[in-house]
């Protein structure tokens, strides 16, 4: 396959366009997974794991290294998009995951299993369509700002 036109850990303003729809099914099925066989710690781990991508970096992030360490050099690198959605749907991720755990924490297993699987149907569903309801309310947002947001570099 051919090479990489930007490097996944230092190009950051953009990203292959399949990078998060990977992360999306990691995250979507490891929090299925966590409701069906109620591990209650595992929201907290996929929180943070979400939370180390965005601080730290692409490097850093377990489903990003594996994709792009792994998925890409066989495939190729898709097209390049826009990496500024992708981050804010990671970022709602953190904030439902995490108030998750913390329903977990405070004996509300109602709430943090409801908050698990609505962060398990989102990323499922932009994993196998390509509708990332968080890059969609980016987009919306940035509108109402005024800004131009490009989806798509070639």
């Amino acid at each position: 396959m051919g090479g990489r036109t930007a490097d996944p850990y230092r190009d950051l303003d953009v990203i292959d366009s399949r990078a998060p729809r990977f992360n999306q099914a990691v995250i979507g099925t490891l929090a299925l997974l966590a409701f069906l066989f109620e591990l209650e710690w595992l929201p907290a781990v996929l929180a943070a794991q979400l939370a180390i991508g965005l601080t730290i970096g692409r490097r850093w992030c377990l489903p990003c290294l594996a994709y792009f360490e792994l998925v890409q050099p066989r495939f190729g690198e898709g097209r390049l998009e826009d990496a500024r959605p992708p981050r804010f749907a990671n970022l709602l991720g953190v904030v439902f995951l995490g108030g998750a755990t913390a329903a977990f924490a405070l004996g509300a297993a109602l709430a943090g299993w409801t908050l698990t699987l609505l962060v398990a149907g989102l990323a499922l569903l932009a994993a196998t369509t390509g509708l990332c309801m968080g890059c969609e309310t980016y987009l919306w947002l940035a509108r109402l700002r005024g800004a131009r947001i490009e989806r798509y570099r070639a």
